[in-house]
């Protein structure tokens, strides 16, 4: 077992931990794979994937992002510390790897607007809380309320903590999970988590349960947008998502998350949060593989000029969008042509790290 020393720097803005995964992506299925038969994609993608989507949605919206997790020193998990530390620029100090351990492993096929997965894994020789010790000065944690709690002294020295929740396959949905939620400053389940959990029968009456929970309450619901209530404020928005060609949603919430507590953390108004938010998770969808997928500043950048073309030809969708999305050239960086972009090799290894 084998570590990288401490960085030495003063903070961070955001500290995940979690398992990573070697994500192998399959798109365009014509057909989900049955016994005896092989079928031929119209896509591939290979990238560090579970927690490391959101470790690098988060990096690639300029963020600098901690992340401790357990590597095996095969080959995969080795190709996973070189494209996170060298490639997306994660902090990798309070990450660990571990000999004897192999690499977990998710097959993603998305066919039918949808995806499954195959996955064989098993869990690190050590918990976070170990691994990570005493948390390093952070402004933010981005967490899952099954998660051991790690996040607990971070939050005590000032973090904000973003959580969401995984799905239960049980599908007991133990609404004392719930009770985790104290000293949380915003919780984001998807519209069937938030449902199940409160009980309820709405995306609407889900939200409202949840503010009484969390300063910030977000509801998730895929193409048909969000919901959010700031309970400190009184701040109650909807919005919907962009009208996008969907290939693969895998890790379309960890980079809805990821925009969130970029956000959040600069101060925007909440419709602003939450629309760039939809944006980002917008545009992730477009591309397969979750931290291949994940856009940064320069395909925000990109899209936004894309939209004032098209409003320029007469496109009236495209009027609309400007009129919803006037805020970006405020955030946008000053130098958008140099900001970075998504990856888009087979294997990842190359992404525009001009702006680095």
């Amino acid at each position: 077992m084998s570590g990288a020393e401490p960085t030495g720097q003063s903070g961070v803005d955001v500290l995940v931990a979690g398992m990573v995964f070697v994500d192998i992506v399959f798109t365009d299925l014509p057909r989900p794979p049955s016994p005896g038969t092989e079928v031929w994609t119209g896509g591939m993608g290979s990238s560090p994937g579970g927690i490391a989507n959101l470790a690098v949605a988060t990096a690639r919206l300029g963020l600098r992002t901690s992340l401790a997790a357990g590597f095996s020193d095969d080959g995969y998990g080795e190709w996973c510390r070189r494209v996170l530390a060298d490639q997306e620029g994660v902090d990798l100090s309070l990450s660990r790897t571990f000999a004897h351990w192999h690499s977990p492993v998710t097959v993603s096929m998305a066919y039918g607007g949808d995806r499954a997965m195959v996955t064989h894994g098993h869990p690190a020789p050590i918990g976070a809380i170990e691994m990570i010790g005493t948390p390093p000065s952070t402004r933010a944690v981005v967490v899952g309320l099954d998660d051991e709690p790690w996040w607990q002294p971070a939050q005590r020295a000032g973090a904000l903590v973003f959580a969401d929740v995984g799905w239960d396959p049980t599908g007991e949905w133990d609404r004392g999970l719930l009770s985790r939620l104290d000293g949380c400053h915003c919780f984001m389940p998807n519209e069937v988590e938030a449902q199940a959990y409160t009980g309820t029968t709405t995306a609407e009456t889900a939200l409202e349960a949840l503010a009484d929970l969390v300063p910030l309450a977000v509801v998730t619901r895929g193409s048909h947008g969000a919901l959010a209530i700031d309970s400190e404020t009184g701040e109650r928005v909807a919005v919907p998502s962009l009208p996008v060609t969907a290939m693969d949603p895998t890790g379309a919430g960890d980079t809805f998350g990821a925009a969130l507590v970029v956000g959040t953390l600069n101060g925007w108004p909440l419709e602003q949060r939450l629309r760039f938010s939809a944006l980002c998770a917008s545009l992730s969808v477009e591309q397969f593989g979750g931290a291949l997928a994940a856009p940064g500043w320069g395909d925000v950048a990109d899209w936004w000029s894309r939209v004032n073309a098209a409003a320029a030809a007469g496109d009236p969708r495209a009027d609309r969008l400007l009129a919803s999305y006037g805020f970006l050239p405020d955030i946008l960086p000053a130098a958008p042509a140099s900001a970075i972009r998504r990856a888009d090799a087979t294997i990842a290894r190359l992404s525009d790290l001009d702006g680095r």
